[in-house]
């Protein structure tokens, strides 16, 4: 039996202290000195002991990175010297989409590898806009051997990314009477991108690209920016190109399993001549998500495209529209589209934008795609804030362009694992031991702007402005 996949883990602690999001005011001349145990001493999470350089250095107020809301000090302090406030400076982080608590979470498990839990419970709403209008189906989470992380049975977590023929045919003799085109898996439905914003240097990209080629994904990536040390990662590197610039980039063609081109009209009329280049390449188009992507995926996937990758804006929604849909919906659209054009089966969908969690991922799985590409949340995971300083003119506050490579990828792998052990736990409370099972799996969930049509609609009438972002 083959090995299990596994991401392995090293907690990485952070360069600089990251910004928490309570401040603890302790009145300390109220403080009678002469408690047998302190409650900073029976803080089960060690926040106050972790935390004591910080302390010594920052007098008070406190900021603490990692506090889990159990507010046991706060309610066992004989003194009552303790309170709990929000760090104002922790409600600036990035913006409405990558919000504080994304932000946040992302350092955790970049700085963990493990999944974040809260002491005080989730705290948050249970529907909200984008993603948070997706509830999944967790009927199966009382079955011991289903449990995603330490149950018995193996969830796979891989998708292809090669064409699939459509059906098998056999001669007599039981062999195949077809050629079956060459597959290409990838281990986790997550593939990386740099980030069109922020601070993407040298460092940065080789920072992702050794976490891409230790985990066995891919990284898409324009080839102006890639480096002679980068080419070493040939294998791992996507890169982006148009119909002109195929020939001028040519040595990085022939290092890759997979390319990308940029979609315009006709495009397909190239895939014969780049597989005569190189037999058994993998081609991507990448389509900007608009009105008229569903449109073209059914070209691009008549004319012999192996995926097809959309590109949304960094908030997840489609580009170039007066009411942009949001990315769970545009998505949907164009997994149906090509279900009723009956070619669904014989391509992959990849999507970028907006996808800023672990649910985030099987819930685009759920509306159709069949991956995700990520790019901000490895630029968090390597301690950005997202406050765009650097685009500004203004120094990065916390020096992400001279991050270490090896710690740089150290703290992707972490979120990476932390973020494949989420996606396990959701597939195994859902019952499914493969994420391939899930794309277009939309009966094991309810969507908020389902369920109001269906129930307050008919007393209330339709919202009029879409709950989304």
């Amino acid at each position: 039996m083959p090995k299990k996949y596994h991401i392995e883990t090293t907690p990485i602690p952070p360069r600089f202290y990251p910004v928490g999001k309570y401040t603890t005011i302790e009145f300390r001349e109220d403080c009678a000195g002469s408690c047998r145990e302190c409650v900073k001493k029976k803080c089960v999470y060690n926040v106050f002991k972790d935390n004591y350089s910080h302390i010594t250095a920052m007098k008070e107020p406190e900021y603490l990175y990692e506090c889990m809301s159990c507010f046991r000090c706060v309610q066992e302090c004989t003194k009552a010297i303790f309170s709990r406030v929000i760090n104002p400076e922790y409600r600036i982080l990035g913006d409405e989409y990558w919000n504080p608590d994304i932000i946040h979470r992302t350092w955790y498990q970049a700085h963990t590898g493990a999944i974040p839990v809260s002491g005080s419970g989730y705290g948050g709403r249970f529907s909200g806009p984008g993603y948070d209008s997706i509830w999944t189906d967790m009927s199966e989470i009382v079955r011991p051997t289903r449990d995603g992380i330490h149950g018995r049975e193996y969830i796979n977590t891989s998708i292809e990314l090669s064409r699939r023929p459509e059906r098998l045919s056999f001669n007599e003799d039981m062999s195949l009477a077809v050629d079956v085109p060459p597959i290409m898996e990838v281990p986790v439905p997550v593939l990386f991108q740099p980030p069109e914003l922020g601070i993407v240097n040298e460092n940065v990209l080789k920072s992702l690209v050794k976490a891409a080629s230790t985990m066995g994904t891919l990284m898409f990536i324009r080839p102006e920016i890639v480096t002679d040390d980068l080419k070493q990662y040939g294998p791992t590197l996507i890169p982006c190109l148009t119909k002109e610039t195929l020939g001028k980039y040519q040595d990085l063609v022939d290092a890759s399993v997979m390319i990308e081109l940029a979609h315009e009209p006709g495009i397909e009329k190239e895939f014969s001549r780049i597989r005569k280049m190189k037999e058994n390449i993998f081609i991507s188009v990448g389509v900007p998500l608009n009105a008229d992507a569903a449109s073209i995926a059914i070209e691009l996937t008549k004319g012999g495209v192996d995926t097809v990758h959309f590109y949304a804006d960094h908030h997840g929604r489609e580009l170039v529209s007066k009411k942009p849909m949001f990315i769970k919906d545009a998505i949907r659209k164009i997994h149906l589209a090509l279900v009723d054009a009956s070619v669904r089966q014989r391509v992959n969908l990849i999507v970028t934008g907006g996808v800023a969690m672990a649910e985030h991922v099987n819930k685009s799985i759920l509306c159709g795609v069949d991956g995700v590409v990520i790019d901000y949340p490895l630029l968090i995971a390597m301690e950005c804030r997202l406050c765009f300083s650097c685009n500004k003119g203004l120094p990065c506050p916390v020096k992400v362009g001279e991050v270490d490579p090896e710690y740089g990828s150290a703290r992707i792998i972490n979120l990476m694992a932390a973020w494949r052990n989420q996606m396990l736990e959701m597939l195994g409370a859902m019952g499914l031991r493969e994420v391939r099972r899930l794309r277009g799996e939309v009966g094991r969930s309810l969507w908020l702007e389902d369920l109001e049509n269906e129930n307050f609609a008919p007393i209330f009438g339709e919202r009029k402005v879409p709950f989304d972002f």
